[in-house]
């Protein structure tokens, strides 16, 4: 017996599984959200917050420039910090769910991702006075099959992913996410990008991200110039699926 095409089969199996779980564009386990619906417009997403040494700064730079920005943050360092998230909120911007501890989700029982889901939820909610977030992204971007039927269950939207990335969780020169930041907002798209960044560390709280705040202070007014529009992710996603987001 020739078990190779087995073997191959196999592999093919799991190579597409894998692809789903980390792939951003990947629709596999659900869809998710990844662009904005218009070319001029923009949306700037933050991981891994609240940080006390880099959300303010940012809070300020983007009252300067009129910039809405959704923030994914962890429930640990919410509850934590329930004032600066609750300052989040005041100024405008979205609040998203990025999971209580920042677990890999792969790894999680429907159990373990339930009260990872929940608990960010009532941090949140609990910090802001308000209704909880309609929107999370997973740690890492990776998914699991029993991802979207969970998200439901915690009364959310659904999952937003992203266009653009920008490799910024380690500290490094801020010109080098200058460079990086050059790809996002091409004027040559029927829709925008939705850029994820990072004013925090998952693993503890006081994470250097002065090298975010540096790069926004040059690319900002650049966006604002060329005629670029600062949305969250909430009125204006365009799903890569054929459901559209609530409006």
């Amino acid at each position: 017996m020739n078990i190779w095409p087995i073997v191959a089969g196999a592999a093919a199996v799991a190579g597409s599984a894998a692809w789903g779980a980390v792939a951003p564009s990947s629709q596999m386990y659900g869809p998710t959200v990844r662009h904005t619906d218009a070319a001029k417009k923009i949306a700037l997403t933050f991981d891994d917050g609240p940080n006390p040494p880099v959300t303010p700064r940012l809070l300020e730079l983007f009252d300067r420039y009129s910039v809405r920005a959704t923030f994914f943050l962890i429930g640990k360092f919410v509850r934590e910090c329930p004032s600066l998230v609750n300052e989040i909120s005041i100024r405008g911007h979205l609040l998203g769910n990025h999971t209580d501890t920042h677990a890999n989700l792969i790894f999680q029982s429907r159990a373990g991702l339930r009260d990872e889901l929940e608990r960010c939820q009532i941090a949140i909610a609990a910090a802001t006075h308000a209704d909880p977030p309609r929107w999370m992204r997973p740690p890492y971007g990776y998914r699991t099959p029993l991802l979207k039927t969970e998200v439901q269950r915690a009364g959310m939207q659904g999952v937003v992913m992203w266009s653009r990335i920008g490799w910024d969780w380690k500290p490094q020169p801020p010109e080098r996410l200058i460079a990086r930041l050059a790809r996002a907002a091409r004027p040559d798209r029927s829709h925008g990008d939705i850029v994820v960044l990072h004013d925090g560390d998952h693993r503890a709280l006081g994470g250097d991200r002065h090298h975010v705040v540096t790069a926004l202070e040059y690319w900002l007014p650049r966006w604002r110039d060329a005629g670029l529009e600062f949305v969250t992710i909430e009125p204006c996603a365009a799903s890569d699926s054929p459901r559209a987001p609530r409006k």
